[in-house]
């Protein structure tokens, strides 16, 4: 366009004196045209700078937003892996608390059998300790029949009385207590022989007797027992050494 212009501009100098002699009106009107080509020309080239100016700047705009989509897009991918990964483990919690559910009903199911036969066995067993043992399986029934208490709570009360009815098995003691002799009550000191037998001895020594097992009731012994049962309840209670000695068993449980 300025090549043009420039061609223009010479040729109406080289043609102006002949112009001006001949046609004087020709040539002003031939400068006017050049002024307006020049100021078109001008506002041409400062519409192209702007348009490369706005050019430069949406291509700028266009690389910062196609950087943020794919971000973006980075940022989705990124989300979804985590979702998916929250998923599965979600769903792993569930199979584990519908097991951990499946195995405390098993484990309550369990004890409560447990309990069932640790009642009846105490139920069967010599009559020692009744307050205190039969005191002891009431508190554990009614904690393992309690919801809010733990299942290992549950269990570790139920072996703790398991090994306290076990203990009784290995170990000897005197205690005093009132036992019922055929409707007559009275208070004696009792002797225990492991689960093996109970004798029982009045304070004075006059009486002395036993739980027979067979019948499930307390008898009264011959008095020549009186010497030997006195001897095992002092030794029972460290009152003198340990030495053999003859017992009556009695009968065994049909």
């Amino acid at each position: 366009m300025r090549l043009t212009v420039l061609a223009t501009l010479l040729l109406l100098w080289m043609t102006g004196p002949a112009m001006a002699q001949s046609d004087q009106p020709k040539a002003k009107d031939v400068a006017e045209t050049v002024d307006d080509a020049v100021e078109i020309q001008q506002q041409t080239q400062q519409q192209q700078e702007e348009w490369s100016a706005q050019r430069s700047e949406l291509l700028a705009r266009y690389s910062e937003a196609k950087a943020n989509v794919q971000y973006l897009t980075d940022r989705v991918e990124l989300e979804r892996q985590k979702s998916e990964a929250l998923e599965e483990r979600i769903a792993e919690l569930r199979r584990r608390l519908d097991e951990s559910k499946r195995l405390a009903d098993s484990v309550q199911d369990t004890m409560n059998a447990v309990l069932v036969r640790l009642q009846e066995g105490v139920g069967s067993d010599l009559p020692f300790l009744p307050a205190e043992r039969t005191g002891r399986l009431a508190s554990l029934r009614e904690e393992i029949a309690r919801p809010d208490v733990p299942s290992a709570e549950k269990l570790r009360r139920l072996l703790e009385s398991l090994q306290v009815e076990a203990g009784y098995g290995s170990t000897i003691e005197v205690y005093q207590d009132q036992i019922d002799l055929g409707g007559e009550p009275l208070f004696v000191d009792i002797l225990r022989l492991g689960r093996l037998s109970l004798f029982w001895r009045t304070s004075d020594g006059k009486r002395v007797g036993e739980y027979d097992l067979g019948s499930g009731r307390w008898v009264e012994l011959a008095g020549k027992y009186d010497r030997n049962i006195m001897l095992a309840m002092e030794m029972a209670s460290r009152m003198r050494p340990v030495e053999l000695i003859d017992l009556p068993l009695g009968r065994v449980a049909p």
